[in-house]
């Protein structure tokens, strides 16, 4: 008998799944090392006299929706 966690589209959604948290991690990442290292740059006016750290921190929020629309696009059922 099978695993149950075996079936095809399982894998293929918790691959999809790591990949997507990956990708998440590495942007996220990002702005802790921006944050930490590269306050001057945080602190640049970059959109409308918005800094750096608070356009990237709700881009930050924008793109985990984002990625989680993709996932459920993507995802296969059973």
């Amino acid at each position: 008998m099978a695993e149950p966690n075996s079936h095809p589209s399982r894998r293929h959604n918790a691959r999809l799944g790591v990949v997507l948290f990956l990708v998440y991690l590495a942007i996220y990442a990002t702005f802790v090392y921006l944050s930490a290292f590269r306050l001057d740059l945080m602190g640049k006016p970059v959109l409308g006299g918005v800094n750096l750290a608070v356009v990237y921190g709700f881009a930050l929020i924008g793109g985990a929706f984002a990625m989680a629309i993709v996932y459920m696009i993507l995802c296969k059922s059973d």
